[in-house]
């Protein structure tokens, strides 16, 4: 089954050159999701999120093995790794199992924080 087919939301690749720019110039919501192809959780998350009606604009994915410099100001430990970013405001991490439900909640939380500087 082609995944395109049934995305709910937008997909982006971010890169260390790019993610900088494109979070602070995007409107609305996005889950900044940081994956690697060696994670069992991560291919799942790539195969599933994008199927999941979530309240967010779209999906920004960051390769963890390709962009290093995005790792580490992330502080990224574990993947996936979940942030999020609404109208270029950091609302950081999200700590949630990878359900509807559960990352719907988690985003609710998120959002009611006071607002962060993007890494």
């Amino acid at each position: 089954m082609d995944i395109a087919l049934n995305s709910v939301v937008t997909e982006l690749e971010l890169t260390d050159l790019d993610a900088d720019r494109q979070l602070l110039d995007l409107p609305g919501t996005s889950l900044l999701i940081f994956t690697s192809i060696g994670c069992a959780s991560c291919r799942w998350a790539r195969r599933e999120l994008p199927r999941m009606a979530l309240p967010i604009a779209r999906l920004c994915w960051v390769d963890a093995g390709d962009n290093g410099g995005l790792v580490e100001r992330y502080e990224v430990f574990h993947l996936p790794a979940l942030f999020v970013v609404r109208d270029g405001q950091f609302y950081g991490t999200l700590q949630a199992r990878l359900s509807a439900a559960d990352l719907t909640a988690a985003m609710g939380r998120a959002l009611r924080r006071p607002v962060e500087e993007l890494p």
